[in-house]
């Protein structure tokens, strides 16, 4: 398995696309139910298979993530070479900008002396995939990218 299984959660809200797979992998469904009854290590595979479909589908279309801590914010835009990073850390103890006022504070007050803002780029390794997994992992959320496009504009002028 090169990613993680999915949760029960995204297994059911995939179950359509779960039945298409076994169905290609011409599993019936009497063929499932024996499965779950007496070959449970099947079950492992098949699952742990579609899992790493789904996540090879969603990384290879990935534009932006970003995560939000109390202090730090690290927003992502993933190109096909590389990744670029904005990074905006907040030197005031008292804002949490995973909170709503502290998010509040930071959109009314994001040119102040408490506010730095880095940017970076980095290239995958040899696995891009598993390089943004990994930031998925640690806590990095799926994003349409607003947040970083309207920052990138910010620096740029």
């Amino acid at each position: 398995m090169k990613y993680r299984r999915l949760t029960t959660e995204q297994f059911e809200s995939l179950s359509d696309e779960f039945i298409n797979y076994l169905s290609v992998q011409g599993i019936t469904s009497d063929m499932w139910a024996e499965y779950k009854e007496s070959r449970l290590d099947q079950v492992d595979a098949h699952l742990d298979e579609f899992s790493d479909l789904i996540w090879k589908g969603v990384l290879s279309s990935l534009k932006y993530l970003e995560q939000i801590s109390a202090q730090h914010i690290h927003l992502f835009k993933l190109e096909a070479d590389a990744m670029h990073l904005i990074a905006i850390k907040v030197f005031n103890p008292r804002i949490d900008l995973s909170t709503a006022s502290g998010f509040e504070w930071f959109k009314k007050n994001y040119q102040d002396d408490a506010v730095e803002y880095l940017t970076a780029t980095k290239k995958y390794s040899d696995n891009p995939n598993l390089d943004k997994f990994e930031l998925i992992e640690k806590g990095a959320n799926i994003t349409k990218g607003e947040l970083y496009e309207w920052f990138a504009d910010l620096i740029d002028n």
